[in-house]
């Protein structure tokens, strides 16, 4: 019997987890491990210090994806060293790992990027280390051999930013393409002003947290206010801080945020992908990006089939097959497709 040829999906954050589950599971002709995000060199002596906690790679968030694995039934290869790949599969190129260097390697953008800023140019123009920048420098590292993007807005800034318009492919990502599911939710209330933190100070950027607040109260003009608190936030001094400047806001540290996007009629957001599912479900919506910059790069909405578009390219890649992306085939092949609003064409 013919061995199934071998795929590494990278994961990370539970956004990325998810995504990397989402196409795994339509490439069952191949044997798929997947891995907590890892690294290696110098950020390997940070990390058994202890001191890569608020990123991806900390052992909190190694420990949430191997959990999610086990509890899905997904074969696990930390660091992916127990294995020859033929393909990986990762959400984030701000580190290539040493091991996959040589590899296939296929990048599916996460979400939001972070702005420009001087650590973006120091990194593209010095050659600093990319993840200093965060992903502000996503798809520059020009490592793999497919990128797959939201939409045409974030194909054009990419290319914009310098990555080779003929590697991306404009399907849609995983977790974003299908908003019209979160309407349908148990979440309690309704027909509030929404406002969604962001995880910025334990990433040690700079934010107004008193500031933010005050806006949202602003805003709300007396309406119901909920905080939804970003996953990496210390919990307890946002807690404290909300019920300092808005004690009568409700605050909730967990729960599903885009069901609760879905039930609210204003959303409030610095820097947080979660601006996409709101601008998708019309919501009115508040950010500190420009408005009509985000709507042109909101994700596609086809039904939720990202996962399997980005499969069926990556199927093609390790097969050595052509990975242009054929629209009228796609489409026929999956329902709910309308042709013309998916794209594998560089802007």
């Amino acid at each position: 019997m013919k061995e199934k040829k071998k795929i590494l999906l990278i994961c990370g954050s539970n956004n990325q987890t998810i995504m990397m589950h989402k196409i795994g599971m339509h490439l069952k002709n191949y044997e798929c491990y997947y891995t907590p995000y890892y690294c290696d060199g110098f950020l390997k002596l940070l990390y058994k210090a202890n001191l890569l906690s608020f990123t991806v790679i900390g052992k909190q968030h190694q420990q949430k994806v191997i959990e999610y694995c086990s509890n899905h039934g997904l074969n696990i290869d930390f660091g992916g060293d127990s294995r020859d790949y033929d393909l990986i599969i990762t959400s984030s190129d701000l580190i290539i790992q040493k091991n996959i260097r040589k590899k296939k390697i296929v990048l599916v953008q996460e979400g939001m990027t972070d702005p420009i800023n001087v650590f973006y140019y120091l990194s593209k123009y010095l050659g600093l280390p990319r993840y200093l920048a965060s992903t502000s420098t996503a798809g520059l590292s020009d490592a793999y051999d497919r990128f797959f993007v939201a939409s045409d807005g974030y194909a054009e800034h990419f290319i914009n930013n310098g990555c080779d318009a003929s590697k991306i492919s404009v399907t849609g990502i995983p977790n974003f393409d299908n908003v019209n599911e979160f309407r349908i939710n148990s979440f309690p209330y309704k027909n509030f002003v929404l406002a969604a933190t962001s995880d910025t100070r334990e990433t040690f950027k700079y934010e107004n947290r008193k500031k933010f607040i005050y806006r949202a109260l602003d805003i709300a003009g007396g309406r119901k206010l909920i905080f939804k608190l970003h996953p990496n936030e210390n919990f307890n001094r946002a807690t404290k801080e909300i019920q300092k400047y808005a004690p009568g806001a409700l605050v909730f540290c967990k729960g599903n945020t885009e069901q609760m996007i879905a039930n609210c009629d204003v959303l409030i957001t610095k820097y947080s992908s979660v601006v996409y599912i709101g601008m998708a479900l019309g919501k009115v919506v508040y950010s500190d990006f420009d408005l009509d910059m985000l709507r042109n790069m909101t994700p596609l909405q086809n039904g939720g089939t990202s996962g399997k578009l980005i499969a069926g390219q990556c199927a093609r890649l390790i097969e050595n097959e052509s990975v242009e992306f054929n629209k009228k085939t796609e489409a026929e092949t999956i329902p709910g497709i309308i042709q013309g609003n998916i794209t594998g064409e560089a802007a």
